[in-house]
């Protein structure tokens, strides 16, 4: 389909966030309306055409939405998070818009994710086969997280073949909240959305705002960071949930005749901690991947960036957490780490 002169018309009705409210041909459209069609062509490379948009409404973010400072930290946020995943799997992505198109970065997120295989082709090839394949991704994501009907209506197998990055948006952070709780994302994000419904007659838009992060809970501020939470508490009630951790640490350490009694000291140097992941994982770990007794600095940090590894494998890393942390004997840090374990394998 080509949009002609003949047939643009906008219009903005109706709602308190309405920007105007008047209707122009395309010569006449201001630079606003002409920056909203500029993005919405930029956002359509390269696997949306116009024919995406004849027919029902379509979402674009706004131009002003896309420079906003917490709009790119989010990004940021989400890209990092994807990649951090799938690194394992030797796969990076770039662009949110455009790498999630035909289904192969979603398959591997959620199988990641959720721990659930599907049963798709790899490499999708066709725009029928990559389709058919984000049918059945997003058939299985919706019903892993179990969201209200008009929450999943937020993204779409079209939707998400075209490009559309607040569809792309929607649903990563759905998965982000539903499989990592803690990722820190900034709160209470409001995009100026552009609601564009096409037919032969023209072109009638609406400008919006929608969130698409919310707030942050009281019960999501514990959630994200609960060893800070911790230890504001009183000394007898984090002293409490050491022991706790302690208790549950000793009784999966038994089996190979170790003990822990100091958790700052005794797992500084990485040995500790990586037999606690191999045990609570179920697998074993080979001796080789490590040294058994470190005897530097530097040993000890090896040890240790190698048993994050492992966390972040799993997608158990707290946020924030750094080799030299532990390696410091940062109680924080130790606890932060031991805490997702217990709170995983409890």
């Amino acid at each position: 389909m080509v949009i002609t002169k003949a047939i643009l018309h906008y219009q903005y009705w109706g709602k308190e966030e309405k920007i105007g409210n008047q209707w122009a041909t395309m010569e006449g459209m201001d630079q606003e309306i002409s920056e909203i069609f500029a993005q919405a062509s930029l956002q359509a490379s390269p696997c949306e055409d116009y024919s995406n948009f004849l027919g029902g409404k379509n979402k674009l973010i706004h131009p002003q939405s896309l420079k906003d400072a917490r709009f790119e930290q989010l990004k940021e946020v989400l890209i990092s998070w994807i990649n951090d995943k799938l690194k394992k799997e030797h796969i990076v992505i770039q662009s949110l818009e455009k790498d999630l198109y035909d289904g192969l970065i979603l398959h591997h997120l959620f199988v990641k994710l959720s721990g659930v295989e599907l049963k798709v082709e790899e490499i999708a090839l066709t725009e029928s086969a990559q389709k058919r394949k984000l049918t059945i991704i997003l058939e299985a994501v919706n019903e892993k997280l179990n969201l209200p009907a008009d929450e999943s209506l937020k993204w779409s197998v079209n939707a998400i073949y075209s490009c559309n990055l607040l569809a792309n948006l929607h649903l990563l952070i759905a998965m982000a909240r539903c499989f990592q709780p803690e990722l820190v994302l900034p709160p209470n994000l409001c995009l100026k959305i552009i609601v564009l419904e096409v037919n032969k007659n023209g072109i009638k838009s609406e400008t919006i705002l929608e969130c698409i992060t919310g707030g942050s809970t009281e019960a999501d501020e514990t959630l994200k960071d609960p060893i800070e939470e911790l230890l504001k508490l009183a000394p007898e009630k984090v002293n409490t949930v050491k022991q706790a951790i302690l208790h549950f640490v000793n009784k999966n350490l038994e089996g190979l005749g170790l003990r822990v009694n100091d958790m700052n000291t005794q797992f500084a140097d990485g040995v500790m901690l990586i037999l606690l992941i191999g045990q609570l994982g179920g697998y074993f770990i080979n001796l080789n991947e490590y040294c058994l007794t470190p005897s530097s600095n530097s040993e000890m940090l090896l040890n240790v960036t190698f048993a994050l590894d492992l966390l972040s494998n799993d997608g158990l890393l707290p946020a924030g957490i750094e080799p030299q942390d532990i390696v410091s004997q940062d109680e924080t840090a130790t606890l932060k780490v031991l805490y997702s374990l217990f709170r995983t394998y409890k």
